[in-house]
């Protein structure tokens, strides 16, 4: 049977595809938990439905916050229905002399960080709970000068098969791999919209630039007993950009090299 209102924990929920998560649940009648390092947009969402929205500060790329986390949410709600590990940053990569501190940084946020969450929450999830972890289609292709951002999505995914068989009748564990989504509508409390060419659309074999609500949507359906037999999957959403074969002058794109 569904669960009515869930208790949802959301990393990195207060802007973009997170923020759209966050919604998405408390537009279906749940309560959420969210945490993020911009206090300014994370206040400004709590302030929308704060009976039924739990906002925490704080760098979840360290432990003490992590810890700090944990304990709130236990200590307000008391259990955990679905954890969603969306929050992670760029800080480029060997191009732009992307050193240890920031490559470790990002794979803490990235990557430790949703692992220590999950075992901070561990004796809390509900029955029939899930855990969500949010990649990217950057596991698995680069532009240059990405390798922060891309390791800390390629480890991610791993980690979503490892605890998907380690959790094992206790919680089910999927990934999301978005691709070119538009964040513009879901930035600092502020309502944008953002302007694509034809080709931006067109190149994307189903036409349009993905959205927040597509990956949101996936999320609830992840999260909901509809999915109970779905666990340590990796699910692409980006338009099929990535099963779309492109070679020198297919489809009038032509590969030209930069002169050294």
């Amino acid at each position: 049977m569904e669960l009515c209102n869930k208790i949802a924990v959301v990393t990195g929920g207060a802007n973009g595809i997170g923020r759209c998560i966050v919604e998405a649940f408390l537009d279906q009648g749940d309560y959420v938990a969210f945490a993020d390092i911009d206090r300014e947009s994370g206040e400004w969402l709590e302030q929308k439905v704060p009976s039924r929205l739990m906002f925490y500060h704080g760098d979840l790329a360290e432990e003490n916050a992590l810890t700090g986390f944990a304990r709130a949410v236990i200590a307000r709600f008391g259990r955990v229905d679905c954890l969603v590990n969306n929050a992670c940053v760029s800080r480029k990569g060997i191009l732009s002399g992307c050193g240890f501190e920031d490559f470790e940084y990002v794979l803490r946020l990235g990557v430790a960080a949703p692992y220590h969450l999950t075992r901070l929450l561990l004796n809390h999830f509900s029955p029939g709970a899930s855990i969500i972890n949010i990649a990217s289609t950057r596991a698995v292709m680069s532009q240059p000068d990405t390798e922060s951002y891309t390791a800390a999505k390629g480890g991610i995914a791993a980690l979503t098969h490892g605890l998907a068989v380690s959790l094992s009748g206790k919680v089910r564990v999927n990934c999301i791999s978005p691709g070119w989504i538009d964040t513009s509508a879901y930035q600092t409390g502020k309502e944008q919209t953002a302007e694509f060419s034809d080709e931006d659309r067109l190149q994307h074999p189903a036409g349009r630039v993905g959205t927040p609500e597509d990956i949101a949507q996936l999320v609830l359906y992840l999260s909901s007993d509809k999915a109970g037999f779905i666990t340590g999957e990796n699910i692409t959403v980006d338009g099929g950009m990535t099963r779309q074969m492109i070679y020198h002058n297919d489809f009038g794109w032509a590969y030209k090299p930069k002169e050294n």
